[in-house]
């Protein structure tokens, strides 16, 4: 099949509200779902990239739609649920951070199955260089873990690279559950990116060559580890490669992880190696950290050429 897309991303797209200011009810409206905000990351630099998805038939999914259709981030595999209603989530920040806040149980997305992945899903998975799933794809409930995996197993079949972002958020599952998951799309992916912060609630483990060892025995070809203001270490087996961080001012970090990942495909998907994609996504990830949300921060490519 000819290839159309650079990156297909699956999950689930959110509405965002985002606080402005610790300890004040006031909320900037924007959008988020991580593997929603990699896709236009890597839409932004240059890919062409596609969602597979399920929203509400209600005026939050199709301001999604619309979202999506504006960044340029096919839509043909997004199906709306007059039946279900798109997920929304909270930010709140404080002493230690940001916090997330989700309404998205019996959302549309969470909704999905493996029967759904038939037709256009299909097609579109069959048609990319790329899929990325995360950790989320699988938590949402137990239909999206099962398509999840499906979706990488049919991708993988099809000669189509497999990314897999642990995502780990421990208020949509069990820490067992989480294990398990994460070890099934561990094994089902080409292309690991974990966090340290992740790796360390999900088994214990803090050094991060020992996280880069553990990632490539089960399984992955190649492993970034990201390592928050600490930058991050690069593995593709053979060479590793630690990526210094850039040091600026964080007004909110949300969605930075999937900025980082986003990039970092696209770059792939164009031809770098992946040190050389790892030092773009760095760059980018530094830019979009300085603005609020997950979207409205995503650097262009020009903005990212020039911090490099």
């Amino acid at each position: 099949m000819t290839t159309a897309f650079d990156v297909s991303a699956l999950g689930e797209g959110m509405l965002e509200f985002n606080q402005t200011r610790a300890g004040e009810p006031n909320y900037l409206q924007g959008f988020g779902g991580d593997t929603s905000n990699a896709a236009i990351a890597a839409a932004r630099a240059g890919a062409r990239t596609a969602y597979l998805s399920r929203v509400g038939n209600d005026s939050f999914g199709r301001a999604l739609l619309e979202l999506w259709q504006r960044e340029g981030v096919n839509t043909q595999a997004v199906q709306q649920d007059a039946a279900a209603h798109t997920g929304i989530y909270f930010v709140t920040h404080g002493a230690n951070g940001h916090e997330f806040s989700y309404m998205r149980a019996g959302s549309a997305a969470s909704r999905m199955t493996p029967q759904w992945l038939d037709g256009e899903a299909a097609q579109t998975i069959r048609a990319s260089r790329i899929l990325h799933v995360s950790g989320i794809s699988l938590a949402i409930s137990p239909t999206a873990l099962a398509t999840a995996l499906a979706a990488m197993q049919m991708a993988r079949e099809a000669g189509v690279l497999v990314s897999f972002d642990s995502n780990l958020r421990l208020k949509l599952w069990t820490l067992e559950a989480a294990r398990a998951g994460t070890a099934a799309a561990m094994a089902a992916c080409d292309i690991f990116l974990p966090s340290l912060e992740d790796i360390t609630a999900l088994n214990g483990m803090t050094d991060p060559d020992a996280v880069v060892d553990w990632g490539h025995a089960a399984g992955a070809k190649t492993v970034v580890l990201k390592l928050g203001g600490d930058g991050a270490l690069v593995s593709d087996g053979s060479k590793r490669e630690r990526i210094a961080p850039r040091r600026v001012q964080l007004v909110d970090a949300t969605g930075a992880g999937d900025c980082f990942a986003g990039n970092l495909l696209a770059r792939m998907a164009a031809g770098d190696d992946v040190f050389t994609a790892a030092r773009y996504a760095n760059a980018a990830a530094s830019l979009a950290v300085q603005g609020y949300g997950a979207v409205a921060p995503l650097p262009r490519p020009g903005d990212v050429k020039a911090v490099l």
